[in-house]
């Protein structure tokens, strides 16, 4: 075992030697290699950690939500129908919630006016989003004025700015008193915006929905489980656009590994009759072509896997981020929790690393197979 240990590494440093002495030809392979390895990964990285970013801030969602539609439209919730589902079995808590967008023309955005469950705000006071204190240039003790959809303007006072570490879901928020929201969007006392229900047994939430069409069949129930679906596939979606893009750049890639298996340089091909002609067995050209192929794609796989990380974890996906996160005006500011799935990168490095190092090893093996003069002289 140690003699053919010993012959590898042999191998491995004439590989190394080889390589450097066509160093502008190996450099620009590396660069293509790695741009090709750091793009796909940078994609993959970034989707994976943003439906893992989307599945935990859902975690503590509601497990159902309650519409009223009317005409196939979204219509408020009218008084008696709380009672109604808390007669429901299985359902453990209800709770009737207060939301509305605004549009504000001025930043051409839409803002998100929220009566917070948990959360007591003076009337008259607002508690507003990080992205409208970086817009607005808000702060605490600053006025703003909102334009009722009446006609009629509300100033309020803000009382506090979000903290910067929930950004991913309130960006856009504007939390108010609910007199002062009833008011503003001139709710009748009673109404709700949508009804949230958390069911005592997780493997009934699908039953407690049936129940509720059957109870209330104008109703719409959706479940947590489908939102999470819905989150999947916006993200399966850009992510099969953005590599649909990337196809130019992989299929140029496969030219050069398809050319690279149909024959070798002049150049190749007369080291390979010096080895042979000099003792070397057939074995060992192909096991140094091997090592050749290899190393070059194992380390741009390496240079652009770890590139694609810091990119995406610590520049924020900088490069490619409105294509896979979309645009809007108030778009939120946030960090992604650096993760790595196994499963991820084994089936990167089999797509970018095994294909290169079997193509070199294709015309490797005809000519080291081929007596040295005949290989010399073509």
């Amino acid at each position: 075992m140690k003699p053919w240990i010993e012959r590898q590494r042999h191998l491995i440093d004439f590989t190394v030697q080889s390589l450097a002495r066509r160093k502008g030809k190996s450099l620009g392979l590396l660069f293509v290699y790695t741009l090709l390895v750091f793009v796909l990964a940078s994609v993959a990285l970034y989707t994976h950690a943003l439906r893992n970013e989307a599945t935990r801030v859902l975690a503590g969602a509601p497990e159902i939500v309650l519409q009223r539609l009317i005409a196939g439209r979204h219509d408020l919730v009218p008084p008696g129908y709380i009672e109604r589902i808390g007669r429901i079995r299985g359902v453990q808590k209800i709770e009737g919630r207060l939301w509305g967008y605004y549009y504000d023309s001025v930043l051409k955005a839409n803002y998100t006016f929220m009566v917070p469950a948990d959360r007591e705000i003076v009337p008259g006071e607002i508690v507003v989003g990080p992205a409208l204190e970086r817009t607005r240039g808000l702060s605490a003790g600053n006025g703003i004025s909102f334009r009722a959809y009446s006609g009629e303007l509300h100033t309020f006072i803000v009382a506090a700015v979000l903290a910067h570490e929930s950004e991913l879901v309130s960006a856009d928020l504007v939390l108010m008193n609910e007199a002062d929201f009833r008011r503003f969007f001139a709710y009748p006392d009673g109404h709700y915006t949508d009804i949230a229900l958390w069911v005592a047994n997780p493997l009934e939430v699908r039953n407690v929905g049936v129940k509720l069409l059957g109870t209330l069949p104008d109703s719409r129930p959706i479940l947590r489980e489908e939102v999470l679906r819905t989150y999947a596939s916006i993200f399966d979606w850009r992510e099969g656009m953005m590599l649909a893009l990337l196809s130019a750049a992989i299929l140029a890639f496969g030219i050069f590994a398809w050319e690279k298996a149909a024959g070798l340089s002049a150049e190749e091909k007369r080291e390979i009759g010096i080895l042979k002609a000099i003792g070397w067995e057939t074995g060992d050209v192909i096991a140094m072509k091997f090592w050749e192929g290899f190393l070059v794609s194992l380390f741009a796989f390496l240079v652009g896997y770890v590139a694609a990380y810091v990119h995406v974890f610590h520049f924020e996906f900088t490069l490619f981020a409105p294509v896979l996160k979309g645009w809007a005006v108030l778009y939120p500011s946030f960090a992604l929790t650096p993760q790595i799935d196994g499963l991820q990168v084994a089936t990167l490095f089999v797509f970018t690393v095994l294909p290169y190092t079997a193509a070199t090893l294709v015309p490797i093996w005809r000519a080291a197979t081929t007596d040295p003069d005949t290989v010399m002289r073509s």
